[in-house]
C-alpha cells in the first residue's frame, strides 16, 4: 500500500461542446466534485505524462519526487552568492540615488550659472521623471518578456551614455533633453529589485531587500560628499561626469548576473534554471533538493491587465497611490532642504515674506555650510533605514508603511512655527528618515504580493506612479513655496496621511510568504507556502 500514489487534486475542463471549449468554462474541482464521464474531460499535463513514464520505467507506481525554486533557494539559503549579488545590484541602486541627489544640487547652481527662472529650474528635475515615469512600464514589461537581466543591463547602459553625455551639454534646451533620456534609463532601476528578491530564501527577503536599501542611502551621502569636493573648483560638469562612475563599474561586471531562476522557470526552461541554482548551491556550499524541478511554462507574461483582475485590483490601486505618496514627499524634503537652507531666515518665510530674491536674475550659490547641513540630512537615510529593519519582521510590512507616513506628517508639523536652523535641521532629518524607511519598506512589499508572470511589470507601472509624484513635487517645493509655506507644507503633509490610510487598508500582509509563481496560487490562497503547479491553465497539487 505504501507504493500507491498519494491523494492529487487534478484541474478539468468542462465539455459544453464537441467543437467549442475554452478557458472560460475552466472549473478548478476535484474529480470527487465533477459530473459524469460523459460531461468531463481530464486535461493532461507533461509533468504528469513524465512521471507516469518514470513509474513505469522503475517499475513502481510511487510518484517522482519533486521541487519548487523556492523549495531551492530554502535548501541553499543566504551565502556567498547572495553576497555578490548584493553588491552588484545596490551598485545601480548607487547610481540611481547619485542622479536623484544631484537635482537638488545643480538646480540652485544653474539657476545662477544660467540666469533660468525657478519654473525652468524645476523643468530640470521634473523632466527627469518625465523619462522615469514613461520608461518604468516599458522596462518592466521587457524584464518581464525577455528575462530581469536583460531589462536592468539594458537599462543601465543607456542611463551610463546619457549621462556621460549630458556634462557636455552646450544649452539649457541640450540639458533639458539629455536628462529626460538619463531619466528614461534610470526607470529600469526597480528591476534591479525584481532580480535581486528571486534569489533570496523566505526568511532572509524582508532584511536582505532593506539592506539593499542601505546601497541607496550611501549613494546620496556619497553624491553630497562629492558635490562639496568637486563644485566649488570644477563645477558641475565635472559632478555630472564623476557621478556615473558606479554605473560604469556596474556595467563592466553584469556580465556575472545570472537570469532568475524564477523567470527561467516560468519560461519553461528548467535547465537553465538549474543550471542556475546548482551554480548558487555550488558557491554557497549547499546541496539542491532530490528530484526533478517543477516548470511552469507561462507563456503569457507581463500583461497590464493582469494587475486588475479580482484579487489585484485594489492591491494594484492603493500601491500606486502609495508609490505616489513615498515619491512625491521624499523628493518634496530633499528639495525643501536645499530651498529652506538658501533662504535661511525661516521666521520671516512663515510670517509671510517671499524667498524670490528681489531682482529676478539675483542668485544665491550653495555654500559650504548648505552642502554640510544637506550631507546631515542625508545621513538621516541611515537610521531610517535602522528603525525599518527592526519594524519590518516585527509588526509587518502594512503597518511598517502606515507608521512612516504618519511620522513623517509629525515632522512636518513643526515647520510651521517660527524655528531656528538647528531645529530646522533636526525635523528635516527625522522626517527624511521616516520618509525614506517607508519608501524602503514599498519596494520589499511590492515584488512579495504580485507573482512572478507580472511580478516586473507591478514595479514598473508603480515606480511610473512614484515619478509622477516626483515631477510633480518640483512645482511645489520650488515654486508653489514661493507663494505660500503653509500651503506647501499642508500638501506633503495631507498627502502623506492619506498614503498611511492607505497603507492600512492592503489586502495582504506579505510577512513570512512565499513568492508567488501565478495568479494561480493566489487563487488558491497560496498565501505562506508553495506548491507544485502546472500552467497552460492547469494546476495540480500534490502531497510531497
Amino acid at each position: 500500500m505504501d507504493n500507491w500514489p498519494r491523494t492529487a487534486k487534478i484541474s478539468y475542463k468542462r465539455w459544453r461542446n464537441s467543437e467549442q471549449w475554452g478557458d472560460a468554462d475552466f472549473v478548478g474541482q476535484t474529480d470527487e466534485d465533477q459530473g459524469t464521464d460523459a460531461e468531463i474531460c481530464t486535461i493532461a499535463s507533461n509533468f504528469d505524462a513524465e512521471v507516469t513514464q518514470s513509474s513505469s520505467a522503475s517499475g513502481s507506481n510511487k510518484p517522482e519526487e519533486t521541487f519548487t525554486v523556492d523549495d531551492a533557494l530554502e535548501a541553499i539559503g543566504f551565502g556567498k552568492f547572495q553576497w555578490k549579488i548584493s553588491f552588484l545590484t545596490g551598485l545601480s541602486w548607487v547610481a540611481d540615488a547619485m542622479e536623484m541627489m544631484i537635482l537638488s544640487i545643480l538646480g540652485p547652481q544653474l539657476h545662477c550659472e544660467w540666469r533660468l527662472p525657478s519654473y525652468k529650474v524645476a523643468l530640470i528635475t521634473s523632466v527627469v521623471f518625465v523619462g522615469m515615469g514613461i520608461s518604468s512600464p516599458i522596462w518592466g514589461n521587457v524584464a518581464d518578456k525577455y528575462g530581469r537581466k536583460v531589462g536592468l543591463k539594458v537599462s543601465m547602459c543607456w542611463t551610463l551614455y546619457y549621462g556621460l553625455l549630458s556634462a557636455f551639454a552646450p544649452v539649457y534646451g541640450w540639458l533639458l533633453f539629455l536628462r529626460g533620456l538619463v531619466g528614461f534609463g534610470i526607470g529600469g532601476a526597480p528591476q534591479s529589485v525584481t532580480l535581486y528578491s528571486e534569489f533570496l530564501p523566505v526568511k532572509s527577503r524582508g532584511v536582505c531587500i532593506m539592506l539593499i536599501a542601505a546601497f541607496w542611502a550611501i549613494g546620496a551621502v556619497f553624491e553630497v560628499l562629492l558635490a562639496l569636493m568637486v563644485m566649488p573648483d570644477l563645477g558641475w560638469r565635472w559632478l555630472l561626469g564623476f557621478s556615473t562612475v558606479p554605473l560604469a563599474i556596474f556595467v563592466c561586471f553584469c556580465f556575472w548576473l545570472p537570469e532568475s531562476p524564477r523567470f527561467d522557470v516560468l519560461s519553461g526552461r528548467r535547465e537553465k534554471a538549474m543550471a542556475t541554482l546548482t551554480r548558487i548551491a555550488k558557491e554557497n556550499g549547499k546541496t539542491l533538493p532530490q528530484g526533478r524541478l517543477i516548470t511552469y511554462n507561462q507563456n503569457e507574461r507581463g500583461r497590464i491587465k493582469d494587475l486588475f483582475a479580482p484579487q489585484y485590483w485594489k492591491t494594484t490601486l492603493l500601491l500606486w497611490f502609495i508609490w505616489f505618496s513615498n515619491a512625491f514627499s521624499y523628493y518634496g524634503i530633499v528639495l525643501l532642504t536645499t530651498e529652506l537652507f538658501q533662504a535661511g531666515d525661516l521666521c520671516a518665510m512663515t510670517q509671510g515674506a517671499k524667498i524670490e530674491p528681489d531682482c529676478s536674475l539675483e542668485c544665491r550659490y550653495l555654500t559650504s555650510a548648505d552642502y554640510k547641513d544637506l550631507l546631515w540630512t542625508t545621513l538621516a537615510e541611515f537610521p531610517g533605514l535602522l528603525v525599518v529593519l527592526l519594524l519590518v519582521d516585527y509588526i509587518g510590512r502594512k503597518k511598517s508603511m502606515a507608521l512612516c507616513f504618519v511620522m513623517f506628517s509629525l515632522c512636518i508639523l513643526p515647520l510651521y512655527a517660527c524655528i531656528g536652523r538647528i531645529a530646522l535641521t533636526i525635523f528635516i532629518f527625522i522626517a527624511r528618515a521616516f520618509i525614506s524607511g517607508g519608501y524602503q519598506v514599498v519596494f520589499v512589499y511590492t515584488p512579495e504580493v504580485f507573482p512572478t508572470e507580472n511580478r516586473a511589470l507591478a514595479m514598473g507601472t508603480s515606480s511610473a506612479m512614484a515619478r509622477l509624484g516626483a515631477l510633480i513635487t518640483p512645482f511645489v517645493a520650488q515654486v508653489l513655496l514661493r507663494t505660500s509655506v503653509y500651503l506647501t507644507l499642508s500638501v506633503y503633509c495631507s498627502c502623506s496621511l492619506l498614503a498611511g490610510v492607505a497603507s492600512w487598508l492592503l489586502p495582504f500582509e506579505t510577512l513570512g510568504r512565499n513568492l508567488q509563481e501565478s495568479s494561480l496560487d493566489q487563487e488558491a490562497g497560496g498565501q505562506t507556502t508553495s506548491t507544485p503547479r502546472q500552467s497552460d491553465n492547469t494546476t495540480r497539487s500534490a502531497d510531497q
